[in-house]
This record gives structure tokens, C-alpha cells and sequence, in this order.
């Protein structure tokens, strides 16, 4: 038998040199097939990246596309409730004043009565007070009285009921007001009823031969 030398220990193995550059070498060998993977799918990326940005740009052209025809519709219903709104307004207006004018001229007479009953010194007290009342009230409704005598005949404001004719008149003028016009506005509800006097019939020819006389003398005489 063989007796073992006490205080000595068996040697590890250790790998060689030689061992590990092999080992390297076979590292660098399975290695080497990725690396050439890598190179070869490296040029293929710029190419994906260019597909994609086309692809953002025409999605981004899609919505500019339509956001300008959402802005396009909104502008278009915008203007059409503006007219709504401007229509609407201007036909209540338009009912408004059709129905004030009804009223009002359903009250003309009892506006003639208090004219009268005031020419004739009768408006007095109580009743006075409820006349003054109604013609305010008229009045803050736009309701208007025109026709005052000595004014000149209009056709379109007057109607006519006397005639006559007068030197002391150089056109038809309304001499009388039988009964006062009304207006709401620039509308007419009831013309002014007048009596009207023209001209004395020669009155203007023998001032037009007088004023033809003194000019052919040379004007009138002087003193």
C-alpha cells in the first residue's frame, strides 16, 4: 500500500491557455452568424421608416380634409341662423306693428269723439282725465296726428272733401281739417280730412301779364 504524503492537497484543474482561446475562438464562431443577421437587416430600416411617415402624412392630409369641411359646414349653418334669426326679428316686428295699427284704428272714432267734446269746451273733469289717459296711451304706441290748416294740399296725406277757391291762396292749401290724419311711423292709417282752396281762377294770369308788362317796360316805374 501506498501511504499519502500528509500536508499536500491534489491540484485543481485549471484550464489551459490553449483551452480558453479555443473557447474564444468558438465563442467568436456562434457569434459571428448573429452579428452578419444584424448587418444584413440593418439597411432595411430606413426604408420602414420612410413607408411610415408616408403613411402619417396621408392620414394627417386625411383630417386636415376634413376638419376643413366640418369648419366649412359649421360657417355655412352659422350664417344660415343669422338669417333665420334677422327673419324671424323682422317678421315680429312686421306682427307687432299690423296689430298695434288694427287696434289703433279701431280707436280713431273714440279719438274723434274727444277732439270734438274738447272744441267744444266739454273735456272737462272726470272725463277729461280718462281722454287725456287714452290719447297718452295712443301716443306711447307710435300713433301720430297730423293736418293743420294752412298747410299745402298733399294727394297722399290729404283726402279732399270741400273745395273752394280763394285769393288769398297761391296754390291748393288745406283751409279746414274736418278731421285730423293719423300715422304710426312712416305708415298712413287714416289721411287727414280737409277742405281745400285753390287759386281764384285768373288770379295767377293777370299777375304772370302784369310781371310780363314790366318787363318789356324795362321793370316797374320808380318814384
Amino acid at each position: 500500500m501506498t501511504e499519502e504524503t500528509p500536508g499536500f492537497e491534489q491540484e485543481p484543474d485549471v484550464p489551459s491557455a490553449e483551452a480558453g482561446s479555443a473557447s474564444s475562438a468558438d465563442s467568436a464562431g456562434d457569434t459571428a452568424p448573429g452579428a452578419g443577421s444584424a448587418e444584413q437587416a440593418a439597411p432595411a430600416a430606413p426604408a420602414g421608416d420612410a413607408n411610415a411617415t408616408v403613411a402619417l402624412q396621408a392620414q394627417l392630409d386625411q383630417v386636415r380634409t376634413a376638419l376643413g369641411e366640418r369648419t366649412a359646414d359649421l360657417q355655412r349653418l352659422q350664417a344660415e341662423y343669422q338669417n333665420y334669426r334677422r327673419r324671424v326679428e323682422r317678421d315680429r316686428i312686421a306682427v307687432r306693428e299690423v296689430a298695434i295699427a288694427n287696434l289703433l284704428t279701431e280707436l280713431l272714432p273714440v279719438l274723434d269723439d274727444l277732439g270734438r267734446a274738447r272744441d267744444h269746451k266739454e273735456l272737462v273733469g272726470g272725463f277729461k282725465s280718462v281722454g287725456e289717459s287714452l290719447e297718452t296711451v295712443a301716443a306711447k304706441l307710435g300713433l301720430q296726428q297730423f293736418g293743420k290748416e294752412g298747410e299745402p294740399f298733399d294727394p297722399l296725406v290729404h283726402e279732399a272733401l270741400m273745395h273752394s277757391y280763394s285769393p288769398d291762396v297761391t296754390q291748393t292749401t288745406c283751409v279746414q281739417i274736418l278731421q285730423p290724419g293719423y300715422r304710426i311711423g312712416e305708415r298712413t292709417i287714416r289721411p287727414a280730412r280737409v277742405a281745400v282752396a285753390e287759386p281764384q281762377p285768373g288770379t295767377q294770369g293777370t299777375q304772370g301779364n302784369a310781371d310780363s308788362a314790366d318787363e318789356e317796360n324795362g321793370g316797374p316805374e320808380q318814384g
